[in-house]
């Protein structure tokens, strides 16, 4: 199982909010390219990039500062946060992004995720952010009347095969994965899915590594990493043992 370091972009800096709230805002480093070469140099296999600022603006923002980490990292990048459109996908893609992430253009726009599936396959993920069951959209600011799994029944029939699921209510606040959801979701749905929020340990990671065989096939970490509840080292020891 991968774990996979998140670097949250927002002003050109590396910050961390508590289930999305701007207002808890923490700033862990002013040189996110830095950061980006520390994860790589203890070992990460892959880097997890939220553009925070393009989530909120609807497009992206900090394409600059992404093209400076690719050119930095010799590891496969993921990029997610207000991509919304085909030529949005196609800037990002083009930049060097070894994946990218649709998100709220998966409620708003359907055809737009089936198109890019179409034209770039597994390069293409969907992020489901969850709140209380129900789908949060545009930076979490809002939820739509559609749960999880009615639109990963959605996506999975426009042949999008992986999916980054986030229980917002516990992101950012190192009180655990939604272990039940995140299994159901991979149980029931045949997709790929990577864990991101609320892991706060390395028996948090463990139970994760038990959901293997389910489908959850990596693990997306954050303020456990910047907050040294848990060490990337261990963690991926854990992961290979």
């Amino acid at each position: 199982m991968l774990v996979i370091p998140a670097i949250d972009l927002r002003a050109g800096r590396c910050v961390r909010l508590v289930q999305g709230e701007i207002s808890s805002e923490i700033v862990y480093s002013e040189e996110p390219v830095e950061m980006a070469k520390m994860w790589e140099a203890i070992g990460a296999p892959r880097l997890h990039l939220v553009d925070l600022d393009g989530a909120f603006a609807g497009k992206p923002k900090n394409l600059a500062i992404v093209k400076e980490i690719l050119d930095a990292v010799k590891i496969p990048v993921q990029l997610g946060g207000g991509i919304r459109s085909l030529d949005a996908v196609e800037a990002v893609l083009n930049l060097g992004v070894d994946r990218v992430i649709l998100g709220t253009a998966a409620i708003l726009s359907p055809e737009l995720v089936g198109q890019c599936v179409q034209k770039y396959g597994e390069r293409v993920a969907v992020g489901i952010d969850s709140r209380d069951g129900l789908v949060a959209i545009e930076g979490w600011e809002s939820t739509v009347e559609m749960t999880v799994f009615e639109l990963a029944e959605k996506i999975a029939s426009l042949g999008v095969k992986r999916v980054i699921f986030t229980d917002t209510r516990r992101d950012g606040t190192l009180k655990g994965p939604n272990l039940e959801a995140t299994k159901k979701l991979a149980e029931n749905t045949g997709l790929k899915v990577i864990a991101s929020g609320g892991v706060s340990s390395l028996e948090d990671l463990q139970n994760l590594k038990e959901l293997e065989m389910s489908g959850v096939e990596g693990i997306i970490m954050g303020k456990a990493l910047y907050s040294g509840a848990v060490h990337l080292k261990d963690a991926l020891e854990l992961m290979e043992a």
